[in-house]
């Protein structure tokens, strides 16, 4: 699952207590810590609990 496109919860919130906003993330990994590191873009990161985690669902446009 890592480096794949995930999308947060409703009401998710990271390792310091703030709302995470809902989007779609890239994975980065998941620490030994438990937390899982995702990323908006090359600036915005978060750490969050995996199990707030689901696999964004890509559409074909056609």
């Amino acid at each position: 699952m890592v480096g794949r496109s995930v999308e947060v919860k409703p009401e998710t919130r990271n390792h310091k207590g703030f709302f995470v906003q809902e989007a779609a993330y890239q994975l980065m990994g998941v620490e030994s810590s438990g937390w899982a590191l995702i990323c908006l873009d090359d600036v915005v990161c978060h750490y969050v609990d995996p199990d707030n985690l689901k696999v964004s669902q890509v559409t074909d446009v056609e």
